[in-house]
Parts: structure tokens; C-alpha cells; sequence
């Protein structure tokens, strides 16, 4: 068993820093580079790239990744997990095994993990009594059946360390938890009981902590005028031990923060309930965390407790709601917030009169009340202010009507007050508005899979 292991995130979301997790496997030693590129709104991107092309669906900015550590990989053992395959992580495991053959690597290890997609299986799900209900309204989601985009299984860590056991250099997962990306190496060196869930709480709060990347180290940061060189932001490590203690870190000379501010700033982030962090692997306590600067850059973590899993999976699936359209109109001193106000009315009585209806109607005067709800604020002398951006956004069933309506915007700038500084992005287009579903499912009716293929 190793004394410990330093595992480094290297990306927070799909469309973050691409040279962060190349920065992470060359300026410092690391066992394992981890990288979460999913989010809710991601699968259905992915599925609608897919659906084009069925080479598509997973984030092919993974692929250069690997193509700028192969070396690494190779001759340093650094292993690399990830839940880049999205909604096709075959395709993902196929255009790396074209890169590393171009380049000549061979003898590297792919592991891919599925089964989380159900969207194949819904039917069959629904026919044997899995109603999938809303866990906001209670709905079943045979109400939305028809419009579905994707339909996921949350798996945990199970089966990338089941991968590890097998020997993986790199893992290709789809939706797997993101704290299940830095866990399952916990277990897998440390060889730790999928039952001692103290244990298991210590290391979901570690891959909890480096999930969102540069976040953990001063980025989008309450006190980020504290933050050092943000240009040059050095992404988090963690150096973990056998007993589920840890420290967070990152590479030396790289810029950023990590302190005790930053790491219980992560710790608040999309949690819940503190004291029940629910996934698949465990319940962890958030309340019992302790957590202690121990030098510049590196905080200790440590006494977490955890409890036993629930028997469910969450499903997490996504459905055509309607659709949408925004646009935007810069106004100009003077008066500029009647002005746009004025816009905003005019457009809306013209949507009317072609008989136009929308489920929503969002005007926003930026300046002015985007970040603004007081109705005294509102109420103001605002003739001094040099501009305002009239944001309107609408919600509805039909995208001919929509677009209809986003033909009425331009003519604003010769039909409408004066004062018309910008216009942004020529006329709109309606698009497909992506609803969430979160659901349960029992974890007998979704079983993962672990596939193993060598360069």
C-alpha cells in the first residue's frame, strides 16, 4: 500500500481551462488526474450532438488531453479518470485509440464504463412499474416520454475501481457521480471496505472539494482580490492517506489560493442538507468535516463521518419544454431606463397584436434591476445613468411565433425611442428550451459495465 496518492482535478465542467489538466500532469508528480466535464444540461447537448453525427457525444476536448500526456501515461504511470464519454464513451475510447496509434503508444489500457444510459430501456423500465416520478412534482415521466433528449443512471465509484483492479491507464466513464471520479482511487490503492463508510464520506468530501476545478483554488472566490496571479491559476490536488485524512493542494509556483476560505467555500457548493450528501457510494456528514491550514497552499481535512447508502440511483433526465428566444437593445443618455422600459412595453403589444402568446415573459433592464428586485430602488430618479441594456427574453410553445417575434426587435432602433447604442447578435433565433427530470430508481434495475480494450 502506498504511504499516499495525489490526485489532481483537471477540469470543473465541460468548456474549462484546456490547459489545465496538461498543466497538472507536467508541473508536478500526480498518481491520478481526474476530470469532470458533466453537468445536467451537458447530456442533453451531448445526446443532440449524437444524434447528428453518432460519432459524436462525449467531450472531445478530452481527446487532445490525452494526446498531450501520453508520455506521462506511459512511462510515468499516471492514470487518468474521467466522465468525458458522455453520452458515447465508446466513440470517446475509439478516437483515443486512433491518437495513441498515430502516435506510436501502445501497450496503454482503456477502460470504458456504461449502462447508465436507460434511455434505450425506458419502456421496459416502465413496464415493469418504474415510474421514474419527478422528485420535485411527483409526476411520472411517461408524461414526457415523447420528448426526452437523455436519461442517465448516477453510478458511483464501483466501477471505475472495478476498472482499476483490471488494470486501466485511462477511464472513460459516462454518468458516473463527480465525487465518484476521486474516490474510487482512494479505495482501489488503499484497498478500503465499500462498508466503512467513514471511509467512503472522506473521500466523496475530497472529490466534492476538487469537482469544480479552479474553484477550490481562489476562482469565483468571495475574497478573490486576496487571490494571487488568477491569470495563471494552478488547479486543486488532493494528497490523500489510508486513514480518509487529506490535504488540499496544488502545484507549486502556479497561481491561486487554497486556504480554509476556499476549501469550505467549495465545501457549501450544491450540497443540500449538510449533514445527508447523498450518492451512490454513501451518506456523508458535512457537519462532522474538520479542516486546518497546515502551511501555504495545503489544508488538512480529516474526521468525517459517513452512513450507508440508499438503495436508489438518481436518474438525471432532460426533455424539450418549448422553446425560447432572447435579444438585447443598448439604450443612451438621457433617460435611457424609459427608454428601454418603453421598448420593452412596445414589443410586447406588437407580439399581441400578431397574436403571439407565451408561457413567460422576462424583461431585464441591466444597470438597472438585473441584480435588482427592490421596488424602492426601482422607483429612483435613474435620468443620470449614461446606458441601459434592455434584455427580453420569451418562453413559449411555438418556434415559428417565436422567431416571428424576434423579427420585431431590430425595428426598434428606427420605430421605438431613440438613443440605440447596440444591437447584438443580428436577429434571434428561437431554440429548444432543455427541461429537467430528477428521478430514483432501484439500483437492482441498472447494473454497470466495465469493458477493457489495449492500444
Amino acid at each position: 500500500m502506498k504511504e499516499f496518492i495525489r490526485i489532481a482535478s483537471g477540469q470543473g465542467f465541460w468548456g474549462d481551462l484546456p490547459d489545465a489538466p496538461v498543466h497538472q500532469v507536467k508541473k508536478g508528480n500526480i498518481d491520478y488526474l481526474v476530470m469532470d466535464y458533466l453537468a445536467e444540461v451537458t447530456m442533453s447537448i451531448m445526446q443532440k450532438q449524437r444524434m447528428r453525427n453518432d460519432k459524436y457525444g462525449y467531450a472531445r476536448d478530452f481527446v487532445d488531453v490525452i494526446e498531450s500526456t501520453l508520455h506521462e501515461i506511459k512511462h510515468e504511470g499516471v492514470k487518468v479518470i474521467s466522465n468525458a464519454g458522455g453520452v458515447n464513451p465508446n466513440a470517446c475510447k475509439d478516437a483515443i485509440l486512433a491518437i495513441a496509434e498515430e502516435a506510436g503508444y501502445s501497450g496503454i489500457k482503456i477502460a470504458v464504463v456504461d449502462g447508465d444510459d436507460i434511455l434505450p430501456d425506458l419502456n421496459q423500465l416502465i413496464d415493469q412499474g418504474h415510474q421514474l416520478k419527478n422528485m420535485e412534482t411527483g409526476a411520472p415521466i411517461s408524461e414526457v416520454k415523447d420528448d426526452l433528449l437523455s436519461a442517465n443512471v448516477y453510478f458511483g465509484c464501483r466501477p471505475i475501481v472495478d476498472a482499476l483492479q483490471k488494470g486501466a491507464d485511462i477511464i472513460i466513464t459516462g454518468r458516473v457521480t463527480d465525487t465518484g471520479l476521486t474516490l474510487a482511487p482512494m479505495v482501489y490503492e488503499f484497498g478500503w471496505d465499500f462498508k466503512d463508510y467513514n471511509l467512503m464520506a472522506a473521500g466523496t468530501v475530497a472529490g466534492h472539494i476538487i469537482e469544480c476545478g479552479g474553484q477550490v483554488t481562489g476562482g469565483n472566490f468571495t475574497d478573490w482580490e486576496r487571490v494571487h496571479n488568477l491569470a495563471e491559476i494552478g488547479f486543486p490536488i488532493i494528497e490523500a492517506y489510508p486513514d480518509g485524512s487529506f490535504y488540499v493542494t496544488k502545484h507549486k509556483d502556479t497561481g491561486g489560493l487554497v486556504s480554509e476560505m476556499t476549501v469550505k467555500e467549495q465545501l457549501l457548493y450544491e450540497i443540500g442538507n449538510p449533514a445527508e450528501y447523498i450518492t451512490p457510494d454513501c451518506i456523508a456528514d458535512f457537519t462532522t468535516i474538520q479542516l486546518e491550514q497546515e502551511g501555504k497552499n495545503r489544508v488538512k481535512v480529516w474526521d468525517i463521518k459517513g452512513y450507508p447508502e440508499t438503495p436508489t440511483y438518481k436518474i438525471s433526465a432532460s426533455y424539450i419544454d418549448g422553446h425560447k428566444l432572447s435579444s438585447t437593445l443598448v439604450y443612451s443618455w438621457p433617460d435611457a431606463v424609459k427608454k428601454a422600459r418603453t421598448a420593452g412595453e412596445i414589443l410586447l403589444k406588437r407580439a399581441g397584436n400578431l397574436g403571439i402568446e407565451f408561457r413567460d415573459v422576462n424583461i431585464e433592464l441591466v444597470g438597472l434591476n438585473a441584480c435588482n428586485e427592490d421596488p424602492a430602488e426601482l422607483e429612483k430618479d435613474h435620468r443620470d445613468l449614461n446606458e441601459v441594456q434592455l434584455r427580453i427574453s420569451v418562453h413559449g410553445d411555438s418556434k415559428e411565433d417565436l422567431n416571428r417575434f424576434g423579427k420585431e426587435i431590430a425595428p426598434l432602433i428606427l420605430t421605438g425611442p431613440g438613443g440605440v447604442t447596440g444591437f447584438a447578435g443580428g436577429r434571434p433565433k428561437a431554440s429548444d428550451v432543455v427541461a429537467y427530470w430528477p428521478a430514483l430508481l432501484d439500483k437492482k434495475a441498472a447494473k454497470p459495465a466495465v469493458h477493457l480494450i489495449s492500444t
